[in-house]
């Protein structure tokens, strides 16, 4: 094993591994005094704003309450931050879309554990270092509409921002930059590349990353929270390993914005299309917001 390929190595090996009938209502926001504004703001009040918004989900007191008063909230990337499925792109750009595809939608909606599907995916399509560079200047991946503002607000709200992806951490850094969030906020799964030939070819990826296993995402949750001694922390995103996020998390906010998928809106204490109500209750309610 070159240098490079064993640091990488090691790095991974001291990682600590870890029906639709959901309640509606139909509720607008309301015009909020500056006084209404507290840190003890309960999910029934914050909902009682909303008159002519449909809510959809099993808690959406419970999920609005957690993120207005969250300690720390985790975004998926893919279909949810992103509006593509990032190793999608990059199969496609590489020939090889369909196949992976076909296997992408199969762990998005839980059809088989995401670790085999992974591993799939990558024996496919083997991506060496440049390709996944090339294909990101090729085809930068496109942020979900209103994404950045939620982010913003979040933090705005001393609320501590995590992208917690079974993609890439290479193809993520980018949109981290973007969205001003530290790359020590990633968890994500690494590729390990031989730097020792032309291309930086592609020799493995770190099984020992939280989120390169199903129910990986609720040990990277649970990782985050004992570290930083968060108690109340929101999973956001649109796939079935999003949903197994809770718990440990203290609500589950099920996307819908690029891909709705049944099983995961069943699951989802508060299920949205888009972020403009998640940023309404941040702004109006968040536990720092004056």
């Amino acid at each position: 094993m070159n240098t490079a390929a064993f640091t990488a190595f090691r790095r991974c090996g001291n990682l600590v591994s870890k029906s639709l009938s959901p309640f509606t209502k139909m509720n607008t926001m309301k015009p909020i005094s500056m006084n209404t504004r507290s840190f003890a703001t309960s999910g029934t009040e914050i909902m009682s704003h909303f008159s002519d918004v449909k809510l959809e989900g099993k808690n959406i007191a419970n999920a609005m309450e957690a993120l207005a008063h969250a300690d720390a909230v985790c975004f998926d990337v893919d279909s949810t931050v992103i509006q593509e499925e990032g190793i999608d792109v990059l199969a496609a750009s590489l020939g090889k879309g369909e196949e992976v595809a076909a296997w992408t939608m199969k762990a998005m909606e839980g059809d088989t554990k995401f670790e085999d599907a992974l591993a799939a995916r990558l024996d496919i399509i083997k991506p060496s270092r440049q390709s996944i560079l090339q294909c990101l200047d090729d085809h930068p991946l496109q942020l979900s509409p209103g994404v950045d503002r939620l982010v913003e607000v979040l933090m705005e709200n001393g609320t501590d921002v995590y992208l917690v992806s079974g993609g890439f951490r290479i193809m993520i850094e980018p949109v981290a930059k973007t969205l001003a969030i530290s790359k020590t906020n990633i968890y994500a799964n690494t590729i390990f590349f031989d730097d020792n030939t032309d291309h930086g070819e592609y020799t493995g990826f770190c099984r020992d990353e939280p989120t390169s296993a199903d129910m990986g995402k609720p040990k990277a949750v649970q990782k985050i929270m004992d570290e930083f001694g968060y108690k109340t922390v929101v999973m956001v995103g649109d796939g079935a390993t999003d949903a197994q996020a809770k718990p440990p998390a203290s609500a589950f906010i099920g996307f819908g914005g690029v891909a709705v998928r049944d099983a995961v809106r069943e699951k989802a204490c508060w299920y949205v299309h888009d972020f403009h109500a998640m940023i309404n209750v941040v702004e109006k309610f968040g536990k720092g917001m004056k």
